[in-house]
Protein backbone atom coordinates (compact mmCIF):
# COMPACT_ATOMS: atom_id res chain seq x y z
CA UNK A 1 0.00 0.00 0.00
CA UNK A 2 1.00 3.60 -0.47
CA UNK A 3 -0.48 7.09 -0.36
CA UNK A 4 -0.28 10.18 -2.56
CA UNK A 5 -0.64 13.75 -1.34
CA UNK A 6 -2.01 16.02 -4.07
CA UNK A 7 -1.61 19.78 -4.38
CA UNK A 8 -3.11 22.22 -6.84
CA UNK A 9 -0.56 24.45 -8.57
CA UNK A 10 -0.77 27.35 -10.98
CA UNK A 11 2.59 26.51 -12.59
CA UNK A 12 3.03 22.74 -12.70
CA UNK A 13 6.17 22.80 -14.87
CA UNK A 14 8.01 25.16 -12.53
CA UNK A 15 6.95 23.27 -9.40
CA UNK A 16 7.89 19.89 -10.91
CA UNK A 17 11.25 21.30 -12.04
CA UNK A 18 11.89 22.48 -8.47
CA UNK A 19 11.13 19.13 -6.84
CA UNK A 20 12.95 17.10 -9.52
CA UNK A 21 15.90 19.38 -10.30
CA UNK A 22 16.55 20.89 -6.88
CA UNK A 23 15.16 18.48 -4.29
CA UNK A 24 15.90 15.24 -6.17
CA UNK A 25 12.46 13.68 -6.67
CA UNK A 26 11.69 11.62 -9.77
CA UNK A 27 8.62 11.61 -11.98
CA UNK A 28 6.58 8.54 -11.04
CA UNK A 29 3.56 9.11 -13.30
CA UNK A 30 2.33 11.71 -15.78
CA UNK A 31 -1.40 12.32 -16.13
CA UNK A 32 -3.25 14.84 -18.33
CA UNK A 33 -2.98 17.74 -15.85
CA UNK A 34 -1.11 16.13 -12.93
CA UNK A 35 2.44 14.97 -12.34
CA UNK A 36 3.06 12.50 -9.53
CA UNK A 37 6.56 12.60 -8.08
CA UNK A 38 8.36 10.08 -5.92
CA UNK A 39 10.94 10.90 -3.29
CA UNK A 40 12.03 7.85 -1.32
CA UNK A 41 8.75 6.52 0.11
CA UNK A 42 6.78 9.73 -0.47
CA UNK A 43 4.46 10.33 -3.44
CA UNK A 44 3.46 13.93 -4.22
CA UNK A 45 1.01 14.92 -6.93
CA UNK A 46 0.95 18.40 -8.46
CA UNK A 47 -2.10 19.21 -10.57
CA UNK A 48 -2.60 22.30 -12.73
CA UNK A 49 -5.40 24.35 -11.17
CA UNK A 50 -6.61 27.97 -11.09
CA UNK A 51 -5.16 28.43 -7.60
CA UNK A 52 -2.35 26.80 -5.65
CA UNK A 53 -2.88 24.73 -2.51
CA UNK A 54 -0.26 26.13 -0.16
CA UNK A 55 -1.56 24.98 3.23
CA UNK A 56 0.48 22.45 5.15
CA UNK A 57 4.17 21.61 5.02
CA UNK A 58 6.03 19.18 2.76
CA UNK A 59 8.83 17.68 4.88
CA UNK A 60 11.88 15.84 3.62
CA UNK A 61 13.82 13.79 6.18
CA UNK A 62 17.55 13.16 5.86
CA UNK A 63 19.70 10.66 7.73
CA UNK A 64 22.06 13.33 9.11
CA UNK A 65 22.84 17.03 9.48
CA UNK A 66 25.09 16.96 6.42
CA UNK A 67 22.10 16.14 4.22
CA UNK A 68 20.13 19.05 5.67
CA UNK A 69 23.09 21.41 5.24
CA UNK A 70 23.57 20.29 1.63
CA UNK A 71 19.92 21.04 0.86
CA UNK A 72 20.27 24.45 2.50
CA UNK A 73 23.15 25.24 0.15
CA UNK A 74 21.09 24.10 -2.84
CA UNK A 75 18.05 26.10 -1.70
CA UNK A 76 19.78 29.21 -0.41
CA UNK A 77 17.55 31.48 -2.52
CA UNK A 78 14.40 29.74 -1.24
CA UNK A 79 15.44 29.16 2.40
CA UNK A 80 13.57 31.15 5.03
CA UNK A 81 16.21 30.56 7.70
CA UNK A 82 19.51 28.93 8.55
CA UNK A 83 19.57 25.27 9.62
CA UNK A 84 19.22 25.03 13.39
CA UNK A 85 18.45 22.71 16.27
CA UNK A 86 14.84 22.45 17.37
CA UNK A 87 15.08 21.12 20.92
CA UNK A 88 11.33 20.66 21.31
CA UNK A 89 11.22 18.01 18.58
CA UNK A 90 14.87 16.89 18.83
CA UNK A 91 15.52 17.72 15.18
CA UNK A 92 17.91 19.78 13.07
CA UNK A 93 15.96 21.67 10.42
CA UNK A 94 15.24 24.62 8.20
CA UNK A 95 12.21 25.84 6.28
CA UNK A 96 12.09 27.09 2.73
CA UNK A 97 9.41 27.48 0.11
CA UNK A 98 8.68 26.01 -3.29
CA UNK A 99 7.74 28.10 -6.35
CA UNK A 100 4.06 28.23 -5.26
CA UNK A 101 5.06 29.59 -1.84
CA UNK A 102 4.29 26.27 -0.13
CA UNK A 103 6.31 25.62 3.04
CA UNK A 104 8.99 22.98 2.59
CA UNK A 105 10.94 21.62 5.56
CA UNK A 106 14.26 19.77 5.49
CA UNK A 107 15.16 17.97 8.70
CA UNK A 108 16.96 15.15 10.45
CA UNK A 109 16.02 13.54 13.72
CA UNK A 110 18.86 13.95 16.19
CA UNK A 111 18.21 10.68 18.02
CA UNK A 112 16.03 8.53 15.78
CA UNK A 113 14.60 5.31 17.13
CA UNK A 114 14.81 3.72 13.68
CA UNK A 115 16.81 4.40 10.52
CA UNK A 116 15.19 6.78 8.01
Amino acid sequence: MSAITFFGTTDRDRVVDFYVGTVGATVWLEQPDCTILKYDNQLLGFCERESADTAGVVTFVYPDREGVDEMHERLADRAREEPHENERYDIYQFFGEDPDGRAVEFQTFEHPTDEV
